[in-house]
């Protein structure tokens, strides 16, 4: 029960390492808004979790609907402790100067603008909520990818999207420290969940092969892997830690 009496909004809770995140965080006594862009996926990931989540239909793109996001949560369980920044997209494997413009705007809107969006809404509530346990006031955790540390050709501008959380994460855990926020991330390994297909650009038995020769420990990362880190950088355990962006990834940056 390492998040008992905390309230938790994961953003790309239907699927994959969202999904994943929200399981846990339920398992450690979290109350979760699981909020995606499908619906029906948020409200099949919440019924398995039962009355500790509610799921809810959110454009993390769309200023309103994440303003409605904060606003449903706070309606409900009172107030967000940690806010889970997971929603992401990528572009198929090409060459840089192939990728469309509207590819590279959804990439900007949903990899970048969401996060903006996001801590612009959650910020001023968690500065003005009474501090918990060595000061901590909230925590903010964003989902970034090996892909902005040690980038693979092909998906520049997926890479350079997930570069710029690192550096946002940093950027903003220096500012709210001083008001008892945390602000983390995680750079995951490609994993077995919906996008993994686009980043191979084929599910081949060879593409798999030849993507797992350069990790380390020799396997895809998994939302159990992506839940269990997320759980202890959100828990009152890492409340020393800020601005980490931790790598999930088998060994692949080393």
């Amino acid at each position: 029960m390492r998040l008992k009496d905390k309230v938790a909004i994961v953003t790309g809770g239907g699927s994959g390492f969202g999904a994943g995140i929200v399981r846990k965080f339920v398992a450690e006594g979290a109350q979760v808004v699981v909020a995606d862009i499908n619906l029906q996926a948020a409200l099949d990931v919440a019924a398995g979790c039962g009355v500790a989540a509610r799921g809810l239909r959110v454009d993390v793109t769309d200023a309103a609907e994440v303003r409605l996001m904060m606003e449903t949560a706070e309606l409900h369980f009172g107030h967000v402790d940690i806010l889970v920044n997971n929603a992401g997209i990528t572009h198929l494997p090409q060459p840089l100067e192939d990728v469309g413009e509207e590819d590279f705007d959804r990439i900007v809107a949903v990899n970048m603008k969401a996060i903006y969006l996001s801590m612009r809404e959650i910020v001023p509530r968690m500065k003005g909520y009474q501090p918990g346990a060595n000061g901590i006031r909230g925590v903010v955790l964003n989902m970034a990818s090996t892909a902005g540390v040690s980038p693979r050709p092909r998906l520049s501008w997926y890479n350079a999207s997930k570069g710029w959380v690192n550096t946002a994460t940093r950027a903003n855990a220096v500012e709210l420290a001083p008001f008892g926020i945390r602000v983390v991330a995680l750079n995951p390994v490609a994993g077995e969940t919906p996008l993994l297909k686009s980043f191979l650009g084929e599910d081949t038995p060879e593409m798999r092969a030849k993507f797992l020769s350069t990790i380390p420990l020799g396997r895809f990362s998994t939302p159990d892997d992506l839940a269990n880190a997320a759980c202890f950088l959100c828990s009152d355990e890492a409340s020393m830690i800020t601005g980490v962006c931790m790598e999930v990834d088998g060994g692949r940056c080393i």
